[in-house]
């Protein structure tokens, strides 16, 4: 029993070793993208629509939708909303706004379900269609930009080369200890976003945060009509601007996305999702993502080992190194207070993660808006 305690303590030990190497390159990746990352021009200020699809009510909605209509611009710009019915809630915020900024255009198009099982792509399919200029883009209805959003976004497509423009986004999360745990999550996917940005050299996706896209390039892929019952479409249309031989460009701006007053059953839904669509879409590549948990590997070490004195500087290291991590990224990348403030949450953060993990193998299924589907090769059937 000693001798198999022995080697599961290195077996895990190893594993954090993995993960000590993973934290020590999200901290390198924050230092080469403020380095090597380019920056767009601020004179390049095209016409732009902006579309936001909506489906119900989210936290902040309206000063969410405020935020695009006070943006430091030269240009002309609109705001379509989409929605499936006049009666969702959603409706009643657009009034607001549509009244409280007569100045801005802005317009509320009835878009009825048709195609896909994707409510959020059938929707901008006809979005797409009432655009009135040649540059568009898309973000989710909850999210709240700066004001220097519209200038920062637009500056890169100066570069003909760039077919796309995403953006980093922090949450910000209610009272609950759920909540602030999936803000701590966010500020974790930004350092998993930078540290493709020096493996990869580049990124070959886009986060649904901001979609941007010159109405040309979104033909030359295909259109959105192809992504009509993908889960993901937004890291489907990132991967094929790609392919068709355009750059994804990262922004230099954070937005916000308003987390709800989550419970734990409502967090692990969220996040089983999120880690079942990876698994779908990067079947290889997601199956590595186990060996970035450092933390809770060290731990199950020094615990085999009997509190060794090589386990206990092992876990003295990860555990330094993981905890700074999440300052780092929230305090300089993501800008996130939230996480910052509560990072006594980091092992926890970690356990869920684990848990997520294994548990995205034991099934295909995802909720989804209250409604359940099954998930296959990056696609969604009606369960």
């Amino acid at each position: 029993m000693t001798l198999v305690l022995h080697y599961a303590s290195i077996f895990f030990a190893i594993l954090a070793g993995c993960g000590l190497g993973y934290l020590l390159l999200t901290l390198w990746s924050i230092r080469h993208f403020r380095r090597t990352h380019p920056t767009g021009d601020p004179n390049f200020t095209p016409a732009v629509s902006i579309l936001k699809p909506l489906k119900g009510s989210d936290p902040e909605m309206y000063e969410s939708f405020r935020s695009h209509c006070v943006q430091d611009y030269p240009a002309d710009y609109e705001i379509i909303f989409g929605v499936n019915d006049l009666s969702d809630p959603a409706v009643a915020e657009v009034e607001c706004i549509r009244h409280d900024f007569p100045e801005r255009n802005i317009r509320l198009v009835l878009c009825p379900a048709t195609g896909g099982t994707n409510r959020k792509v059938t929707n901008l399919v006809q979005m797409v269609r009432e655009a009135r200029y040649d540059y568009v883009i898309i973000n989710d209805s909850d999210i709240r930009v700066p004001t220097n959003y519209l200038r920062n976004i637009l500056s890169f497509f100066a570069n003909k080369k760039v077919g796309m423009v995403t953006a980093l986004y922090r949450g910000v999360p209610d009272k609950t200890i759920w909540s602030r745990l999936e803000a701590m999550i966010i500020s974790d996917f930004a350092a998993g976003i930078l540290s493709a940005l020096v493996v990869d050299r580049g990124i070959h996706f886009a986060l649904g945060s901001t979609l941007a896209i010159k109405k040309d390039v979104l033909a030359e892929i295909g259109g959105l009509e192809p992504l009509s019952s993908y889960l993901a479409d937004d890291y489907e249309l990132g991967l094929r601007t790609t392919r068709a031989g355009y750059r994804v460009m990262l922004a230099d701006i954070v937005v916000e996305t308003f987390l709800p007053d989550y419970n734990f059953h409502q967090m692990y839904e969220h996040q089983l999702r999120w880690g079942r669509t990876m698994r779908d879409l990067r079947k290889s590549g997601y199956a590595g993502i186990i060996f970035t948990y450092g933390f809770p590997w060290v731990i199950l070490a020094a615990i085999l080992a009997k509190g060794a004195p090589w386990s206990l500087v092992l876990l003295g290291l990860v555990g330094f190194t993981r905890f700074f991590s999440t300052y780092a990224f929230s305090r300089w990348v993501v800008r996130d207070d939230h996480s910052r403030r509560n990072l006594w949450m980091v092992p926890l953060r970690d356990a869920i993660g684990v848990l997520i993990f294994f548990a995205s193998f034991a099934g295909d299924t995802i909720t989804w808006r209250g409604e359940v589907f099954r998930l296959k090769d990056g696609v969604l059937f009606k369960s």
